[in-house]
């Protein structure tokens, strides 16, 4: 299929079909999120039996995935003042109390992380059919901002791990494409249905691979991931996001040549799907195998950010 068409030409007739630009007004910031409403919210917190939590988020730490590429660089954690200071130096706090505090210098999406709905463009044209350059500026995005995710981001949570049912060892190979074929066959054998306002997590196992031989390439590099012809099960499903544990959510080297994240190009700003990248989905995996259970509530707000693109985040899946 792919040697048939062009990556303009997919693009275009994805968009075209799969849009949900004007279906929840003119004036809509949330896009999918909008299927998570107060109902999926009370079935998603009903799911939780065994009251574990379990964070889905890796560490955010100058030893990190980042390399560089696209200007992206690890946490730079520095100490603003210590208990060296406290002992040894600054001693003019009253009664003899003292403290510590630090701050944190980052890209917000250099670990686990969602893309807001300003992070991509097709042709100049953001979320629900707005020029770019009237949605993010040098002040940021004054529309669609992640602060506006900052409390609907809580619903039934699904992992999908195509990792373990195809892969070997648990892995995916890079490259490999999932197919909607990959995601439904997936789901039948762990025995869930995936639905309207859902969060679905699909671990793929390069993010196991990764902590075990070392980053190399894992930001920006080849990877397993979603094929660009998921986009209709993307839209039909009517989920309300989807996470992966790779860099960059679709399947790279992207299936079309000269092309650079394709599906982004569609779901973002066509479908206006919330995407999270570099999820840490093995702890949860390891759970949901042990007890057959894929489904959980899950609790994943960005940080509020006013007029962010992106935001890092620590996902809860609570069961």
């Amino acid at each position: 299929m792919t040697e048939r068409i062009s990556a303009e030409a997919a693009v275009a007739e994805a968009a075209k079909k799969y849009s949900n630009w004007g279906r929840w007004g003119e004036d809509d910031v949330l896009g999918t999120v909008n299927f998570i409403d107060g109902a999926k919210r009370r079935q998603a917190a009903s799911l939780v039996r065994k009251g574990v939590s379990i964070s889905l988020a890796m560490r955010f730490q100058a030893d990190g995935p980042q390399r560089g590429w696209r200007k992206r660089n690890n946490p730079v954690h520095v100490m603003l003042g210590t208990g060296l200071d406290v002992v040894h130096g600054d001693r003019d706090m009253p009664h003899g109390i003292g403290g510590a505090d630090d701050m944190i210098i980052m890209p917000l999406q250099c670990a686990t992380q969602w893309d807001g709905l300003g992070h991509i463009f097709d042709h100049g044209v953001a979320y629900n059919g707005r020029p770019a350059d009237k949605v993010v500026t040098t002040d940021g995005d004054k529309v669609t901002g992640i602060e506006n995710l900052a409390s609907p981001v809580a619903s039934r949570g699904v992992l999908l791990d195509v990792g373990r049912v195809f892969g070997e060892n648990g892995e995916l190979p890079d490259g490999f494409a999932i197919t909607e074929e990959h995601l439904q066959a997936t789901a039948e054998a762990h025995g869930v249905e995936v639905g309207r306002g859902d969060i679905v997590c699909v671990r793929t196992g390069q993010l196991t691979r990764a902590k075990r031989e070392g980053w190399g390439e894992y930001a920006g590099g080849p990877a397993p991931g979603l094929s660009f012809w998921t986009a209709g099960w993307l839209h039909r499903t009517e989920i309300a996001a989807i996470a992966t544990d790779t860099w960059g959510f679709e399947v790279r080297p992207n299936e079309f040549e000269n092309a650079f994240q394709p599906l982004h190009q569609v779901v973002i700003p066509h479908m206006g799907l919330l995407v999270g990248e570099m999820w840490d989905l093995d702890a949860l995996a390891d759970d949901c195998a042990a007890d057959g259970v894929y489904e959980f509530f899950l609790v994943a707000p960005p940080l509020p950010i006013t007029g962010a693109v992106g935001s890092p985040i620590n996902p809860l899946a609570i069961k």
